[in-house]
């Protein structure tokens, strides 16, 4: 009787520590630099060729012959002429380069790149990349990258005796790229206009009206909601001069942005992630299990010691069924996810039960929150 008594106990804790569940409160104040950023005000990728070099023999083979062609060149920059094909260097690499250049970088500053290989090369542990140029989209080249490749991870051993963790044939360069070009953002013009991270239309209104209750006077407006994503702002004439601090400013402002209510689901972990202030609408739960088990077990039969019968095996097929009562849950107008999680653990739910709960609630009309599935 104990053990019977026990059971949803257990249960309740194995299942509490699968799912997942964020309290999170209905608004918080955030401010409008968490909220919002300046149009044009972006990070720019760049993009480039390069070789790597120093390779312990793991790197591109006779196959990849761009490799070969690429250190034929470099060799032909240096006052050394070789043919492409008379070569065959397995300490070098091509690669490709990327990086990311942050808005307002300037020149002499230094950005992190990620190097790949692009070849058959087995290990870019312990290479070091050559001098490579880092264009933009536009063709120009804003940054030049050189440096020490680190790996995380790498591969030992040889022939079929090998041990790889993770990629060793990709890595990145700690601040290995110099800023050659100023990065193509616009300074703060008069009329500033932000763009919402999230585009809702209640958050925009109260970031004008937050705007406007701290540097409007009188009935002067100053920032208008264009859209659920947009927001103009005028610079007021005492920040004519000081545009960079008046942006400094409104970054600052609180603002108590408003969330839609979801909840995200992955079916793979079995993991759930729920808003507290999910609704259920009153609805009424029947869940059940059905279990099938169909085995196949094999006998032997012996004949008798100096008889002349043969030995066969005769197999025995059994099929069991077996399903549980269904099991009811009733949830009452005004009732929270908190509520639907701990009325579906007293019943013995398991996560995968539980997504499948809130899937039909979703389909039935009941849950008043956005479902996203991983």
């Amino acid at each position: 009787m104990n053990s019977h008594k026990s059971e949803p106990g257990r249960v309740a804790r194995a299942l509490l520590g699968l799912v997942l569940t964020m309290l999170l409160p209905a608004a918080e104040a955030a401010r409008l630099k968490e909220l919002a950023t300046l149009e044009g005000v972006r990070d720019n990728q760049l993009v480039g060729y390069g070789l790597v070099v120093g390779l312990a023999g793991t790197g591109d083979k006779r196959q990849t012959v761009f490799s070969n062609q690429t250190l034929a060149n470099l060799l032909e920059r240096m006052g050394v002429a070789v043919s492409p094909t008379a070569i065959q260097v397995r300490n070098t690499a091509a690669v490709m380069v990327t990086g990311t250049l942050h808005p307002y970088a300037q020149p002499g500053s230094r950005v992190d790149i990620h190097v790949a290989a692009i070849g058959d090369c087995s290990n870019l542990q312990g290479g070091m990349l050559v001098l490579t140029p880092l264009k933009g989209v536009n063709g120009q080249v804003y940054a030049v990258g050189q440096g020490p490749v680190v790996t995380g991870g790498f591969s030992a051993g040889r022939g079929g005796n090998t041990q790889t963790v993770n990629h060793p044939t990709a890595g990145r360069v700690p601040n290995g790229a110099i800023v050659e070009k100023e990065a193509p953002s616009p300074p703060p013009a008069t009329r500033l206009r932000l763009q919402l991270r999230q585009a809702d239309f209640t958050t925009a209104a109260r970031i004008a009206e937050a705007i406007n209750r701290k540097f409007a006077a009188g009935d002067m407006v100053m920032a208008r909601a264009e859209s659920s994503g947009l927001v103009s702002v005028d610079t007021p004439m005492r920040y004519a001069a000081r545009r960079v601090e008046f942006v400094a400013e409104l970054e600052g402002i609180n603002v108590d942005a408003d969330r839609l209510e979801r909840i995200v689901i992955n079916e793979r972990t079995g993991t759930i992630v729920l808003g507290k202030g999910v609704r259920i609408a009153p609805v009424s739960i029947l869940h059940g299990t059905l279990t099938v088990e169909v085995s196949t077990s094999f006998e032997v039969s012996q004949p008798a010691p100096l008889s002349n019968g043969d030995t066969t095996v005769t197999p025995k097929k059994s099929v069991q069924a077996k399903e549980e009562k269904a099991k009811n849950v009733t949830l009452k107008k005004g009732a929270t996810v908190e509520d639907l999680v701990r009325a579906l653990t007293t019943i013995g739910s398991t996560p995968r039960d539980i997504i499948a709960i809130l899937q039909n609630l979703r389909v039935a009309g009941a849950l008043e929150a956005d479902l996203e599935v991983m």
